[in-house]
């Protein structure tokens, strides 16, 4: 692994890692980019397994978003331009050619890829992963201001309850009662996963308001490129799996998968059947 940091647009500092071989050419270079409240490091394991899928010559490049890791904070005027700037910058560091997204980093990713249609920066290849992505207003964003109030009053089972129920909709989870799981989430909170959320909850804030708020449409992300490949967890919440859906019929060109054995964790986890999947999109 080599870690370096790099100057962003707005004098900020993004930490970088990249795995693999170190001077990858551009087309065989892949960003990854993380979903909320994770850090670089919780994607190491995939980094490694997918550079390895890769084979020879290829790398993979994963940096902290802001407001984790080893990356300086949001900025006050933070916004989704913020993270396709960002990308951007990554790009141009890296020369990477290829781009993925897990979580609400496939809606960074894909954000990022609209935004830079018709540039020399549009990626020659794009995949994202359970991309949290709010179209046609599927995403309830109801909740989104109870958590941004319990995480300044400093309540973490109530924030991770309504994360957990909000990003989760249609689920046993969702059903359970918010009281009760805000209980359960109290008692967890000191686990080492948790205490990361908790570090990384003000930040979350920002992002899930930026990636949510505004409810885009199919139509808006029809200029992505042709070989878009959209992937979805077989055991993941519904909310991702209509979200991937609606985006596959609405990019001409673009390819839905769904992994049979995959939960919305599969990526930071490294599901072996995942990793093969992506290297061979990436690669073919």
């Amino acid at each position: 692994m080599k870690e370096r940091h790099i100057k962003t647009h707005d004098g900020g500092r993004l930490a970088l890692y990249s795995y693999g071989t170190e001077d990858a050419p551009g087309e065989r270079r892949v960003v990854l980019i993380g979903g909320a409240f994770l850090t670089a490091l919780i994607y190491r394991p995939f980094s490694i397994a997918l550079s390895k899928g890769l084979g020879e010559g290829w790398a993979v490049d994963v940096y902290d978003r802001r407001g984790r890791g080893q990356s300086t904070e949001q900025p006050p005027n933070y916004s989704m331009a913020t993270e396709i700037a960002d990308v951007r910058t990554i790009m141009d560091e890296t020369g990477a050619r290829n781009v993925m997204g897990h979580s609400l980093g496939g809606a960074v990713a894909l954000n990022a890829a609209q935004s830079f249609a018709g540039t020399h920066h549009q990626p020659d290849k794009l995949a994202v992963y359970d991309a949290a992505v709010n179209i046609d207003g599927s995403m309830d964003t109801a909740w989104l201001d109870g958590f941004a109030e319990s995480v300044n009053r400093g309540d973490v089972g109530r924030a991770l309850a309504r994360m957990k129920r909000g990003m989760q909709p249609g689920t046993a989870l969702a059903r359970v009662p918010e009281p009760i799981l805000a209980g359960l989430m109290a008692v967890v909170s000191g686990t080492k996963v948790n205490r990361l959320f908790r570090e990384l909850m003000p930040s979350g804030v920002g992002e899930l308001k930026a990636a949510f708020d505004a409810a885009d449409t199919p139509r808006d992300f029809s200029v992505l490129p042709p070989g878009t490949h959209f992937m979805v967890g077989k055991k993941s919440p519904q909310f991702y799996k209509v979200t991937a859906a609606r985006l596959n019929r609405a990019v001409p060109g673009s390819t839905l998968e769904v992994s049979p054995k995959g939960f919305h964790g599969s990526v930071p986890a490294a599901v072996s059947e995942l990793v093969s999947d992506i290297s061979e999109y990436f690669k073919r």
